[in-house]
């Protein structure tokens, strides 16, 4: 329940897309009062993004829902041989040789994840309001005031401690705010929608560059085809406008070069290559996340990526707050730490659209490009970047190697029981590792027994070190050096990240 009978929820949660549904998710599980305020009055069921890279797969199996986002077979582990991925459309990477744990791609339709998080979430009491929408904005000095319209055109107040806008592009939580949205205007106008191809043998297959642009056809023989097109000549007009069949066609047809019939769309929309930032992720009682951050051309499918791993970074830090235990400044490391991620990205993409100009003077550098993909330290950099199993942050002290890396799941023998590193962060819990005898260790980590799970374990693999202090998000904290310091180490380090034991 709320911690003040002042407000009516503890955190609302503006949008119930995918990183909305999982932050309500990460949010009740630990506890916390929340609402999820959804304009729609039902899901659409649309779904423009439907890959998840292998850092979010990793994130989601440790929360025990890699399985349960998947609607068909899971996906093979790693190591069953290449698996081909595109930077600027050419498919000259190899992600496999980038990934060491898990399936190194998902299938896992947007709509599909969507439904999973949000049912998960109202099973551990969160509260989905649909058919919501924000309209006013106003923070006092304990809680913010949110003014919402229903479907009717009716308005209500809602007063929660803190607002997470998980609204999209056109964010209401960041526009009421004033929270600038910065970066780079759009230069290329794209549709996308989902179209019966009346005669696939004439439509262009798969991605297609030529001098008028691109199109791209994920070809379904048995019912509705996805079909994509990048104009270079400029940004649209108005971006909001709707998307008619007639002007969908025309633009394929455009770039093709030849008819390509179609009809029964069962959707239709347009976007650009605006590059957008939020100067700021946190004012005051007011978070931004997922493309009410930062917003980008989906090259590569790594928006949906980067929104739902903000969601998991940001959970069990605010929900610290709500509790009241979390030491200062630690909210504030979600901008730290995420922002940055985002600006890479940002930046990734900004050079894939620019590789991706159809332009003949760009064919000798794209072909230059492809075959440096080949190259293993450029197959490593952009694939870890890709895949955002490149993602690391400042976490520990000097010293530390690997303080702020991801902790590798793996399996663990507790007296007669296995497990194993990513089942055991299931519950969100901090988790202090010990894969050795150690009574200064135990008696440093005593005063927040209540607070951190403490786990003595046999560990199948080398994980380079005798004992991982991992957060709530699989990210290292600390690492045992095997000296006389550890101890005290490990103090500091449980005081910086999860608060004062009294």
């Amino acid at each position: 329940m709320p911690n003040s009978p002042a407000v009516d929820t503890q955190v609302a949660v503006v949008g119930g897309g995918p990183v909305g549904m999982l932050l309500a998710r990460e949010l009740a599980l630990l506890g916390v009062h929340v609402t999820v305020l959804e304009k729609l009055p039902a899901p659409t069921g649309e779904s423009k993004a439907g890959t998840l890279h292998a850092r979010t797969a990793q994130t989601l199996h440790r929360r025990g829902l890699l399985k349960a986002v998947q609607p068909g077979p899971p996906a093979p582990p790693v190591g069953r041989g290449p698996v081909p991925f595109h930077f600027s459309g050419m498919f000259d990477l190899d992600l496999s040789r980038v990934v060491t744990e898990g399936p190194v791609m998902v299938g896992s339709p947007q709509a599909w994840a969507q439904e999973v998080f949000a049912a998960e979430a109202e099973q551990l009491g969160a509260r989905v309001r649909r058919g919501r929408e924000l309209v006013g904005l106003d923070e006092e000095a304990h809680a913010v005031r949110l003014t919402v319209r229903d479907s009717r055109g009716a308005t209500s107040t809602l007063r929660a401690s803190w607002v997470v806008g998980a609204d999209g592009a056109r964010s209401a939580v960041r526009r009421l705010t004033g929270i600038p949205f910065t970066g780079t205007p759009a230069r290329v106008g794209a549709l996308i929608g989902e179209v019966r191809l009346l005669d696939p043998a004439r439509a262009p297959q798969g991605w297609q560059r030529n001098p008028r642009g691109w199109t791209l056809v994920w070809l379904n023989l048995f019912g509705r085809s996805r079909v994509c097109t990048y104009d270079f000549r400029g940004p649209h007009p108005d971006r909001q406008a709707p998307v008619t069949l007639d002007e969908f066609r025309t633009e394929v047809e455009r770039i093709a070069g030849h008819p390509v019939p179609m009809d029964s769309p069962s959707w239709l929309t347009r976007f650009s290559d605006a590059a957008l930032q939020a100067e700021h992720y946190r004012v005051g009682r007011v978070l931004l996340t997922g493309d009410a951050a930062h917003v980008h051309f989906p090259a590569g499918g790594q928006g949906v990526n980067l929104g739902l791993q903000d969601a998991v970074n940001l959970g069990w830090k605010l929900a610290a707050e709500v509790h009241g235990w979390a030491p200062p400044g630690l909210l504030d490391t979600y901008e730290t730490e995420r922002a940055p991620v985002a600006e890479a990205v940002l930046e990734n993409v900004r050079a894939q659209v620019a590789l991706m100009d159809p332009d003949p003077r760009m064919d000798a550098l794209r072909t230059l490009f492809a075959r440096m993909m080949h190259f293993d330290d450029v197959n490593q950099y952009l694939g870890g970047m890709i895949s955002g199993v490149d993602v690391h942050y400042d976490t520990g002290g000097p010293g530390d190697p690997l303080a702020g890396r991801f902790a590798p799941d793996v399996p663990l023998k507790t007296g007669d029981s296995v497990t194993s590193l990513a089942e055991l962060l299931h519950a969100a819990e901090p988790l202090l590792l010990l894969l050795t005898d150690s009574e200064d260790l135990l008696e440093a980590v005593e005063p927040w027994r209540f607070r951190v799970k403490v786990v003595t374990a046999t560990a199948a693999g080398q994980l380079g070190t005798d004992a991982l202090l991992v957060r709530p998000d699989g990210y290292i904290a600390w690492s045992a050096r095997g000296d006389a310091g550890d101890a005290d180490s490990l103090t500091g380090a449980l005081g910086c990240w999860f608060g004062d034991p009294a």
